[in-house]
């Protein structure tokens, strides 16, 4: 270690401090992987990578199964660590006993805090955070951020003052500067539920509440939309959702990603794979909802294969994540690429043509 380097290391008084390659806590994050392909690639880019520690947030408007996605990651985060726990903070009380029985969650394993503003919130998760240790296996949710008020907010309507709040922006922001360095440093997960709402304008943007602090704190957020999903009768049968990224440490921005959720089902664990093995020339249409393999050489296998037979059809789209380029594909899509952060010129060779 050059003497310097080795001298402030030594006279530190934060034990963290290390070389950052040999740093515990620069770069060393765990990965939780989700059952859902299309899923990890909305967090990492890749559909074997998953949910690593920070701050993700799911926006969207009512009804969007925003706590669904929100449980999915924590059942992910359960299955990976025996001894993990859950620790839901609740304001809108609205997550069925379905949801956590479906994922499979125990709910022995989820700890769950009701609140009722930001402040009470902001003091019971930094007394959390300080008691845990890097090593902890905790995943925290919160839903939501968006239908959370102030103390200030409740106060004046306590005594009937019909005024602007001026305060819970502050407060929300104060709440993710603090939480933020401690996911980090302790490498816990944290997924916030929020709301979102479009700008008053001719062709207005879709913001997502709370301020600046939750946007710049976040390591993900997306911003769930989503479709009718209608089976033949007309009857609705679920919804087709699509995770707009509109902030990623890993993935482009503004990509979408495809998810289906059918009312009898769920999410369907293969979503998104049958457009993008299409548009990676992997499949190809034969005739309407048939498709037949592609070989690397560009020809069309004899077999056919029914749209409604391999949407969800396991053993067929693992071997074409094994054993095909659609991984390679998803990750060349979606994941932000790791080029010089300094453009080079021909600065160098002008000077040495002008030499």
């Amino acid at each position: 270690m050059n003497a310097l380097a080795d001298k402030l290391k030594k006279n530190s008084s934060i034990k963290e401090t290390a070389l950052l390659r040999k740093s515990k806590i620069f770069g060393h994050k765990d990965m939780i992987t989700t059952q859902v392909p299309m899923i990890n690639v909305a967090l990492s880019g890749d559909p074997d990578g998953g949910m690593t520690s920070g701050i993700t947030v799911l926006a969207g408007p009512s009804k969007h199964f925003k706590t669904l996605f929100a449980l999915l990651l924590g059942a992910a985060y359960l299955k990976k660590y025996e001894d993990g726990v859950i620790l839901l903070y609740d304001s809108e009380f609205g997550s069925p006993l379905k949801y956590f029985d479906g994922l499979g969650i125990d709910t022995e394993r989820v700890i769950h805090s009701p609140m009722t503003d930001i402040e009470e919130l902001k003091s019971d998760i930094m007394i959390q955070l300080k008691g845990l240790n890097r090593g902890d296996h905790v995943c925290i949710i919160i839903d939501s951020v968006g239908n959370l008020a102030s103390k200030k907010e409740v106060e004046d309507a306590l005594e009937e003052k019909v005024v602007v709040d001026m305060t819970r922006a502050k407060a929300m922001k104060s709440l993710f500067r603090m939480i933020t360095p401690h996911l980090t440093i302790k490498d816990l997960p944290l997924i916030a539920i929020n709301h979102t709402y479009v700008e008053l304008k001719q062709y207005g943007k879709t913001i997502v509440s709370g301020g600046t602090g939750i946007t710049y704190s976040a390591d993900n957020i997306w911003i769930i939309g989503r479709q009718q999903d209608k089976d033949g009768k007309d009857d609705l049968a679920g919804y087709n959702f699509v995770i707009n990224i509109e902030k990623s440490r890993f993935v482009k921005e503004k990509a979408k990603i495809p998810i289906t959720v059918s009312f009898d089902a769920g999410i369907n664990r293969w979503s998104g794979l049958l457009d993008n093995a299409l548009e990676a020339n992997l499949l190809t249409k034969v005739m309407p909802k048939k498709y037949s393999k592609v070989d690397e050489n560009g020809e069309i296998g004899e077999e056919i294969y029914k749209e409604d037979d391999i949407i969800s059809d396991g053993p067929f789209w693992t071997d074409m994540l094994e054993n095909t380029t659609l991984k390679s594909f998803l990750i060349e899509k979606y994941t932000l690429g790791g080029a010089d952060m300094l453009m080079q010129d021909d600065t160098e060779e002008i000077e040495n043509e002008t030499e």
